[in-house]
């Protein structure tokens, strides 16, 4: 007798998986694996035109722009975000690829982030107020992906032009 196939409904997403600090440090690194971190760091690209026309999926994991794996910057713990996939089996490995594509739907988002509609939605919004509230944040993105900065004269406001 055949089993019937599963409905979208009785598919379950795997979420994204946490590995804390804690669990990290008892892992035991293999000595099988020999490299210079140094040599690894001058191999990795710095820049956007460095990486556009690499590999993909990109093999640099590590990468803040990857969406393989987040590290969280207070607790140092991993998330991966695809716990179910290895890193070359994931379809866009890079933010800056999907930003280079154009304008996406939160849905498309999601698919890709492996998060809901509403969870991106809700990342968007604070996204948008960090931009606001931090330059840093926009001024590091632009210099590495090699965009220049316009900024017209007449802002409102105190935008360049002084009052007489």
């Amino acid at each position: 007798m055949l089993m019937p196939e599963k409905t979208k409904k009785q598919v379950r997403k795997r979420i994204s998986k946490t590995i804390s600090m804690r669990r990290l440090k008892k892992l035991v690194v293999s000595d099988a694996v020999d490299y210079d971190p140094q040599e690894l760091a001058q191999l990795r690209p710095q820049k956007r035109s460095e990486c556009i026309n690499g590999p993909r999926p990109c093999p640099w994991v590590g990468c803040k722009y990857n969406l393989y794996l987040d590290v969280n910057p207070r607790t140092g713990s991993i998330i991966l975000n695809f716990p179910d996939k290895e890193p070359w089996e994931i379809e866009d490995s890079c933010v800056l690829d999907i930003a280079d594509r154009g304008p996406v739907t939160l849905e498309e988002i999601g698919k890709i982030m492996n998060l809901t509609r509403e969870r991106i939605r809700q990342l968007e919004t604070g996204g948008i107020k960090q931009l606001h509230d931090d330059s840093d944040i926009s001024l590091e993105y632009y210099d590495y992906a090699e965009v220049e900065i316009l900024v017209p004269d007449d802002l409102p406001g105190d935008g360049g032009q002084e009052e007489e």
